[in-house]
């Protein structure tokens, strides 16, 4: 009697031994079948980020972009392959695994939620930031249309009317976060000034106020400098209207959670690096160009 029952327990012992080894490898293969799965689109993700980099480093260069934004983008881009590196590297350890045992099985089954979970995270990012980059994110406002000659304050009537100019970006930015009520974003509005060649003569009133704004201490600002000042200030300007009109027209977005206002003057610099032929005294490069751009938080 003492025999039997003896094989008995030890008959059990080696079931509850042998089974927990044997029956997850079928499980387990099948887990690791749907693991390499998820690891190839998470690196078809990574290509898709790599194409979406070239496009960003295009518009940058194409002046189609602002420094700000394209420094966040880049940023968020390379933390994005990174965080698919390093999943795809942890997976390739569990997927190598010719036996698994127990605990490597518990490991396989967090690993294939954790990686189900990511995929959709990811793809998520793919898809906002290639939405971000393929949408028009600038406006180019004609100084000869909202400045006067000379002067760096938009006139009063032409003040009342500024939505006109500023609405296009608005309605891009609400369509783009409404899009997305899901991620927490950053909005950074940016205004970036230019202006011509033209010297601005010594006995005028332009030339002692933006003297006076550049508080040089022994020389008297060159030409260069005074048109970059001349540029600073009518961003300047642009950017505080645009503050004005942003808080009249609508109410908070609940998923907008910082909001940045910059700006920055380019004096001579050609506003389109694409354009070879502009002049002194060219319209073409008295613009204000307002960028927006938008980032999960």
């Amino acid at each position: 009697m003492k025999k039997i029952a003896f094989v008995s327990v030890l008959a059990a012992f080696i079931v509850a031994f042998l089974l927990p080894s044997c029956v997850p490898q079928q499980k387990a293969a099948t887990s690791k079948q749907k693991l390499s799965a998820v690891d190839s689109q998470l690196l078809q993700y990574k290509k898709d980020m790599t194409a979406i980099d070239a496009k960003r480093e295009k518009k940058q260069n194409d002046n189609e972009l602002h420094d700000t934004a394209n420094s966040r983008i880049q940023k968020f881009i390379g933390a994005s392959k990174a965080e698919i590196d390093k999943l795809v590297a942890q997976n390739s350890i569990l997927i190598g695994e010719t036996v698994v045992d127990r605990a490597d099985w518990v490991k396989l089954k967090e690993a294939l939620t954790v990686s189900q979970k990511s995929l959709k995270t990811i793809a998520d990012k793919v898809n906002f930031i290639n939405d971000l980059i393929n949408r028009n994110t600038v406006v180019k406002l004609d100084q000869d249309v909202i400045f006067r000659p000379g002067e760096y304050k938009v006139p009063e009537d032409v003040a009342l009317s500024i939505g006109n100019f500023f609405e296009p970006a608005a309605k891009e930015i609400d369509m783009f976060t409404q899009k997305y009520p899901n991620f927490p974003l950053s909005l950074v509005i940016t205004a970036k000034g230019y202006a011509d060649a033209t010297t601005i003569g010594e006995g005028s009133s332009l030339y002692k106020d933006l003297k006076d704004k550049l508080k040089l201490e022994t020389e008297n600002p060159t030409p260069l400098q005074l048109n970059k000042e001349l540029s600073n200030q009518r961003a300047r300007e642009v950017i505080e209207l645009f503050k004005k009109f942003s808080i009249s027209r609508a109410g908070k977005d609940e998923n907008i959670k910082n909001l940045l206002y910059l700006y920055e003057g380019k004096g001579e610099s050609f506003p389109n690096p694409k354009l070879s032929d502009y002049k002194v005294d060219d319209p073409r490069r008295r613009v204000v160009l307002l960028f927006w751009s938008v980032f999960p938080d």
